[in-house]
């Protein structure tokens, strides 16, 4: 590969004017080191950097490239849906197509409301959940990751029942108290906080495949268990499918372990890529929200034509048989190889994997809880990252971030990123 020197010219221009030289703080290549890679196209499995060099991409946008980049399909539409005006602030045909298709592939979702992106979409959902139940608290998970809002960046307190403190400067203690934390996929312990504290819970968010810690699947016993006590309690149970929604399946992670939420939020996907989000699910909670209901939530830009002609566009290359077939097939190869090399060099790694979704840790045995993520070699990780950057293959810059494969990546794609490991791995076991 050649110098990335125009990428690190780049960063070092930017810096003097962005926040940091980024304008999402994962993009600052902080966990792994060095400069990141400023990118100027993409085009199917494949992305250019600014000195013109070509990597096979395992990040795609963070999820949304499901087609590849830049499909020749979706950028017609694009192109004939800007021709016609970026935006109107005003109703358009257009929203009613991509919300009758999303309650067509999401029977939960009964009703939905367009918005512009994954934390304008949990932050509402909470908030129609809490206007609905008329109570305050909220559970999370360790690990699960639901956006930027205020109520929602809590870390866990030091038990089960302690309430959390805020995880980021500038959010009050007192956003952070109605906040309740506990461990991913533990049913005891959500069972234990419903008994004493089930009247005062409005929800339960969770990532149903959690893919802010890496990518970790649920136990089956854990998503079943957050439907019963919700139900139980009256608590309106929220899946973040932000990540996973049209992901890990056509139905999302809620038609693959077969539990149904009273509310969903969706993103990445339904915009094909462009800035977008949404939230939706029983008719009687969205009720509640304005100009039905006294929950107050408001948009300029939300439903643009431009996002949802690209969201159309996509949820119908998507929905063609056979595509999560060949999507899961792909992540198994890709992951299969890579517990194959690293077992060639001596090196400890283990994967998940959930539809066109990965993660992989430098670890042994199963990974499904936040301590276990949190316990893999990041050192590892890290050397690893560098050879396969050097070797031409884009994956996430931190260890806590999930993979994407897309129906563009080809074997040969799958079997050239394989053999990068395997190097990789070699240099790992000769450290």
């Amino acid at each position: 590969m050649n110098s990335t020197t125009r990428s690190e010219s780049l960063f070092e221009s930017a810096k003097q004017r962005l926040v940091g030289g980024v304008n999402s703080p994962v993009r600052a290549f902080g966990r792994v080191g060095g400069s990141p890679i400023f990118f100027k196209a993409g085009r199917g499995p494949y992305l250019i950097d600014e000195d013109d060099n070509q990597y096979i991409d395992y990040v795609g946008s963070w999820g949304p490239a499901i087609v590849g980049h830049a499909h020749p399909t979706v950028i017609a539409q694009i192109k004939d849906a800007v021709e016609r005006g970026l935006g109107f602030g005003a109703p358009t045909a257009l929203e009613t197509r991509i919300a009758d298709k999303i309650a067509d592939l999401m029977p939960a979702i009964e009703m939905v409301r367009m918005v512009n992106s994954g934390t304008e979409a949990t932050m509402s959902a909470i908030r129609a959940a809490r206007g609905f139940t008329g109570r305050d608290k909220i559970i999370k998970f360790e690990g699960c990751y639901h956006g930027h809002c205020d109520a929602l960046l809590v870390k866990a307190g030091s038990g089960a029942l302690t309430l959390g403190e805020p995880d980021s400067l500038g959010v009050p203690a007192s956003y952070a108290e109605h906040t309740i934390t506990l461990t991913f996929n533990d049913v005891d312990q959500v069972r234990q906080v419903f008994a004493d504290l089930g009247d005062q819970i409005a929800a339960v968010i969770v990532e149903p495949v959690a893919g802010n810690m890496s990518c970790v699947p649920p136990t089956p016993a854990f998503l079943p268990a957050l439907r019963e006590v919700c139900s139980e309690h009256g608590s309106v149970l929220i899946f973040d499918e932000v990540m996973t929604g049209f992901r890990v399946a056509l139905g999302g992670a809620q038609a693959l372990y077969d539990v149904t939420p009273d509310l969903t939020t969706l993103g990445k996907v339904i915009g094909g890529g462009m800035p977008v989000g949404a939230y939706g699910g029983r008719a009687d909670i969205m009720s509640v929200v304005a100009p039905l209901g006294g929950v107050y939530q408001a948009g300029t830009l939300s439903g643009n034509p431009v996002a949802m002609t690209a969201g159309l566009a996509t949820l119908e290359l998507i929905s063609e048989a056979g595509f999560y077939e060949n999507l899961a097939s792909a992540a198994n190869r890709l992951m299969d190889g890579f517990e194959s090399g690293a077992a060639r060099h001596g090196i400890a790694v283990t994967s998940n994997r959930v539809g066109g979704m990965f993660g992989f840790f430098f670890a042994s045995g199963t990974v499904d809880s936040f301590d276990a993520v949190m316990n893999a070699n990041t050192d590892q990780f890290n050397v690893f990252f560098r050879s396969m950057l050097a070797d031409g293959v884009n994956l996430a810059p931190s260890p806590f971030e999930s993979g994407f494969v897309s129906s563009a990546h080809t074997n040969s794609d799958l079997d050239q990123t394989i053999e990068a490991a395997s190097r990789a791995f070699e240099k790992i076991a000769a450290a």
